[in-house]
């Protein structure tokens, strides 16, 4: 049911709505284990006088949640806080109150969580989300979304020196050496890159190709984005569903152009389909070439179906050009040659970067982002640390007796 309410609010294809159900499940089963394993320390400093260190709950988390994975971009957060020992007010987006609310009633049919712990609402504006990050009742706030509302955020929650943990916006880089598997690689950045019509954080973006193997590559990505299976999301057959909204489509369709009237060129063309699909939001795969590095559409986030690739000569310009942004959320290298997979890895300054694929998240390992992606951590340890303090308590055991 949750699945099929997201598929039918945001568009998104019917099997990675449900896929998201499963992740989100096995994420609040990790909280819920490592709930019992939150140690804190005893040690005695000096003869007689003995330290503590507590780890105690942060409070009320303050929880602030997108449209575009609403399910597990709530438990990753929900689940650590909860673990944690706090409660929580959550703000569901507008464009996926459904499904938000469905997870709610799940919630409150758990009899072991205490009522008014979990409390939530749902908005169009933002009033609510700017009363839980400016209130002092609330002690951390956990965001995702956008890099801009992020800064906002901060500045807002400055008043009150509330801890904040957000995840924001990012443009991953792929650098695609000359031994890579190409076949391979083509089809697994299409998919990275078209997950959820383009509209996550950490999708394939920026695909920086080695000059030797460039133009078959780019023959490779253009054929596979181009024999996508556009549909709505309740269809089994649909590969690529559609935004959100027109407004949103109608923002990446003028990020395409501009970029074109500025010098690159459409390998293929983003376009509206026809038929039953013209009233919908829909867009089809864009593939731009982009030699000129200072082009403003590599330096922003697109949050839709548009890929752009460039040439690299060196593993120095590769790296140079991956880390030429103000995100850094995610990243990926591809080549037969494992060392020198990870010699770039080490270089690209991206919270996370894969190795021969693009996307994998677990609940186990913590994701985060470098520069203008964000504070803090989600997943893994790390994650619960997020809505721990630490508290220290000392005391005095006394003279000996006699």
């Amino acid at each position: 049911a949750l699945g099929e309410m997201r598929c039918r609010e945001n568009g998104t294809p019917l099997g990675e709505c449900l896929h998201e159900v499963a992740i989100s499940s096995s994420e609040l089963r990790f909280y819920a284990g490592l709930a019992r394993a939150s140690f804190g320390r005893v040690m005695e400093t000096e003869p007689g006088q003995v330290s503590m260190i507590a780890r105690e709950p942060m409070g009320v988390a303050g929880i602030i949640v997108p449209w575009n994975a609403p399910l597990i971009l709530l438990v990753r957060s929900l689940g650590p806080a909860l673990a944690a020992g706090c409660t929580a007010v959550i703000k569901h987006a507008a464009q996926t109150a459904g499904t938000s609310a469905l997870a709610c009633e799940a919630f409150a049919a758990a009899a072991s969580l205490p009522a008014g712990c979990v409390n939530a609402f749902a908005e169009r504006g933002a009033d609510g989300a700017r009363h839980l990050v400016a209130s002092t009742e609330v002690d951390v706030v956990s965001y995702t979304g956008s890099t801009h509302v992020g800064k906002q955020i901060m500045a807002d929650a400055a008043g009150t020196l509330k801890r904040l943990n957000l995840e924001l916006g990012g443009s991953a880089p792929c650098i695609v050496a000359e031994d890579a598997d190409l076949g391979r690689t083509a089809a697994a950045l299409v998919k990275a890159g078209m997950i959820m019509a383009g509209q996550q954080c950490v999708a394939a973006s920026r695909i920086m190709v080695h000059e030797k193997v460039y133009d078959a590559f780019a023959q490779l990505l253009k054929d596979a984005l181009a024999a996508m299976t556009i549909g709505r999301g309740i269809d089994p057959a649909t590969q690529l569903g559609p935004l959100i909204d027109v407004r949103s489509r109608e923002r990446v369709e003028r990020v395409a152009a501009d970029a074109v009237a500025g010098g690159a060129r459409a390998l293929l063309a983003p376009g509206r389909p026809g038929g039953p699909l013209a009233r919908g939001s829909f867009l089809s795969p864009g593939l731009l070439q982009v030699d000129d590095p200072a082009a403003p559409v590599l330096h922003q986030e697109i949050f839709g179906p548009v890929l752009t690739l460039q040439r690299y000569a060196t593993e120095a310009e590769a790296v140079q050009r991956a880390n030429d942004s103000r995100f850094g959320l995610a990243a990926s290298v591809w080549s037969a040659d494992l060392r020198r997979a990870q010699r770039i890895a080490q270089q690209v300054k991206a919270g996370t970067v894969w190795l021969n694929m693009h996307g994998r998240l677990a609940a186990e390992i913590e994701t985060g982002g470098f520069k203008e992606s964000g504070l803090g951590r989600l997943h893994g340890v790390q994650g619960l640390e997020e809505f721990l303090q630490t508290k220290h308590v000392a005391w005095d055991l006394g003279a000996p007796a006699s």
